[in-house]
């Protein structure tokens, strides 16, 4: 994605953040680092975002946030205006990939980006847009051959949405979404599969 490209990310609005290692290497390296990078994410992302779905798959990752208004975001970052806040915004997220591939670098004896740069984002200007990334976020293990049944995958927010296990996610509001657990189980369940081509996502 050319720098030119890359859209910002502003207080207010949701939006789907993704990525995958450099030259297609897997940044999820053993089982240890999963609940590491959800860690470090929450650590950074927690001052600007509001972090609804996610899914973590070998080489790649997907996120659903919504950004914080600007008044949220300056009671956790007191320093921030509104002339510096869309970078602030991104330096968070920014600083989170840095440390994270930092670590990884360390513990395994590599050197070199982890990440491919800029991180991807796309903005979600619709409700029906916000449900299908919902679905795509949780579906993609088992798009991707990881399970046969993406309900199964450890390394994802379905089952801390659907089984009320303990999260830091936005789980009342996205089953308030769907009037309660079962209408989105339901949704997930019977819901066509959309295909990344028809969504307009660049990971493959």
């Amino acid at each position: 994605m050319a720098k030119s490209n890359v859209i910002p990310l502003e207080p207010g609005h949701f939006y789907h953040l993704y990525n995958r290692g450099i030259n297609g290497e897997n940044v999820f390296k053993s089982a240890e680092n999963y609940p590491y990078f959800l860690q470090r994410y929450y650590f950074f992302a927690e001052n600007v975002a509001e972090t609804y779905a996610y899914c973590l798959l070998g080489n790649h990752f997907h996120i659903l946030v919504k950004i914080k208004s600007f008044a949220e975001i300056q009671a956790n970052l007191p320093k921030i205006s509104p002339d510096n806040v869309k970078n602030v915004i991104s330096q968070q997220f920014a600083h989170f990939f840095n440390g994270y591939a930092q670590a990884i670098n360390h513990r395994y004896k590599r050197t070199g980006s982890l990440f491919e740069k800029p991180f991807r984002r796309k903005k979600i200007d619709s409700e029906q847009y916000l449900f299908r990334v919902l679905h795509y976020v949780h579906f993609n293990p088992e798009k991707h051959g990881f399970v046969e049944d993406f309900r199964a995958y450890p390394y994802s927010s379905y089952p801390h949405l659907a089984n009320g296990l303990p999260t830091k996610l936005q789980r009342e509001n996205v089953l308030e979404w769907f009037n309660g657990k079962d209408d989105f189980m339901n949704f997930h369940t019977k819901t066509q599969r959309y295909c990344e081509k028809e969504w307009d996502i660049e990971m493959d």
